[in-house]
C-alpha cells in the first residue's frame, strides 16, 4: 500500500479524533444539555461509537505504518487481531435527532471507517490471491517459461 495514502488517512483520523474529543468532551456540552433525557443517552452512545470507529481506524493505520517501516512482517498485519475492527452502526433515527456538529462527526467517522475497510478488504484479497494462485495464471507462468 502506498505510504502516502496511509499517512494521509492517519492525519485525517487524528484530526477527526481531536475534533470529536473536543466536541463531545467540551464543545457539545450545551448541545447535549438541550436534548431530552433519552436523546442525551443517544448522544453519549454516539460519541462512544465515533471513538470506537476512530480507534479501530487508527490502530489499523499504525499497523500499516509498522509494516512499511519494516517493524512488522506483512503477513503479521493479516492476523485477525490486527485487521480493522468492525464499526458500530448508527441508527438513521438516532442520527437525525443529533445536533448538526454531532451528525457531521458521526458521518465523518463512518465514512473514514468505510474507506479504510475497503483498503483492509483489498489487502486481504491480495494476500489470498497470492496464497491460492489461479490455475490460469499458473498455466500462463508455465507457458512463459517454456517460450
Amino acid at each position: 500500500m502506498q505510504r502516502r495514502v496511509i499517512d494521509t488517512l492517519y492525519i485525517d483520523a487524528m484530526v477527526l479524533a481531536d475534533e470529536a474529543r473536543s466536541y463531545f468532551d467540551e464543545g457539545g456540552r450545551n448541545d447535549r444539555e438541550a436534548l431530552d433525557p433519552m436523546a442525551r443517552v443517544a448522544f453519549s452512545c454516539e460519541s462512544l461509537k465515533v471513538t470506537t470507529r476512530l480507534m479501530h481506524v487508527i490502530a489499523w493505520l499504525l499497523t500499516q505504518r509498522a509494516v512499511d517501516a519494516g517493524e512488522m512482517a506483512p503477513r503479521e498485519a493479516l492476523d485477525p487481531s490486527r485487521r480493522l475492527g468492525s464499526a458500530p452502526v448508527t441508527e438513521v433515527a438516532a442520527l437525525a435527532s443529533m445536533p448538526k456538529v454531532a451528525r457531521q462527526l458521526i458521518e465523518a467517522s463512518s465514512d473514514l471507517h468505510r474507506r479504510v475497510a475497503r483498503l483492509d478488504e483489498a489487502q486481504t484479497a491480495d494476500a489470498e490471491a497470492e496464497a491460492f494462485p489461479s490455475p490460469v495464471r499458473s498455466l500462463h507462468a508455465r507457458l512463459a517459461l517454456a517460450f
